[in-house]
């Protein structure tokens, strides 16, 4: 091959791979977080994607002859790697979302704090559990899944070809449902004790009304709501663990 034709061919392919890669890698969990600069998210995703193209090479489409085509197949790339962050993304949330669903049963949703991982003030315990997360993923290995995932994602979707959007649409919309349901399972002793203990504070009040109730019961309902986090918290985030990889897997067989 001359070197006309070879230098174009080999950046194609590089912008090719480098597309996906990059746009996944932009909303990977631990890697695509606010407090990591963009341009190590940039280099650790060039460097991924020099990486794959020998590997990939053979799969990849030829360069296109207009520049409408070259849009297209470009665009496509993106929009899978834009659905592949997502995905995790969504899966993520589901933590987050345990977590205000506990704030408000123990009486911490006004306690806010800097949540790193959306640039904002965040309840406390809707911040840990993001915190935690994302720890947890990379002591337990998750994110090679992830990356695994990212290289096995070309067997799933051809380069060149567009994706099936109502697939990627009706995936995403399962990935939803399939992470509330995570969150209100994981909130879900936290609700079943919340409404214990309201129940409990309505017949004191009737029961004693001189006695002032809220005074007593915010210092009880923290302290309760403490002891059962540290108590079922192993529990929720190995749970949360295994919903990660299934729900991962499920697409990308990595």
């Amino acid at each position: 091959m001359p070197l006309s034709e070879f230098l174009p061919a080999n950046t194609f392919g590089a912008l090719l791979v480098f597309a996906r890669i990059g746009s996944a890698m932009m909303l990977l969990p631990g890697f695509g977080e606010i407090y990591v600069q963009q341009r190590y998210r940039l280099l650790f995703a060039l460097l991924l994607s020099v990486l794959l193209l020998p590997v990939l090479q053979p799969i990849l489409p030829r360069l296109p002859g207009s520049p409408g085509t070259l849009t297209v197949v470009l665009g496509s790339e993106i929009a899978i790697g834009l659905f592949i962050g997502t995905l995790t993304r969504i899966i993520l949330a589901a933590l987050q979302t345990a977590g205000q669903f506990v704030s408000l049963q123990i009486g911490l949703s006004n306690a806010q704090i800097f949540n790193p991982l959306e640039a904002t003030s965040d309840a406390i315990p809707s911040t840990f559990y993001g915190m935690l997360g994302v720890l947890l993923i990379f002591l337990t290995d998750l994110h090679q899944v992830m990356l695994r995932g990212l290289v096995e994602s070309y067997a799933v979707f051809v380069p060149g070809q567009l994706p099936p959007v109502v697939d990627l649409t009706q995936t995403i919309a399962h990935a939803v449902a399939a992470s509330f349901r995570l969150s209100t399972e994981m909130a879900a002793p936290f609700i079943v004790l919340g409404t214990v203990f309201f129940v409990a504070l309505g017949l004191i009040a009737r029961l004693v009304p001189q006695l002032q109730v809220l005074f007593v019961a915010q210092p009880l309902q923290i302290m309760g709501g403490l002891l059962l986090m540290a108590a079922v918290g192993s529990v929720g985030m190995g749970w949360f663990l295994q919903i990660f990889q299934e729900q991962f897997r499920l697409v990308l067989p990595g």
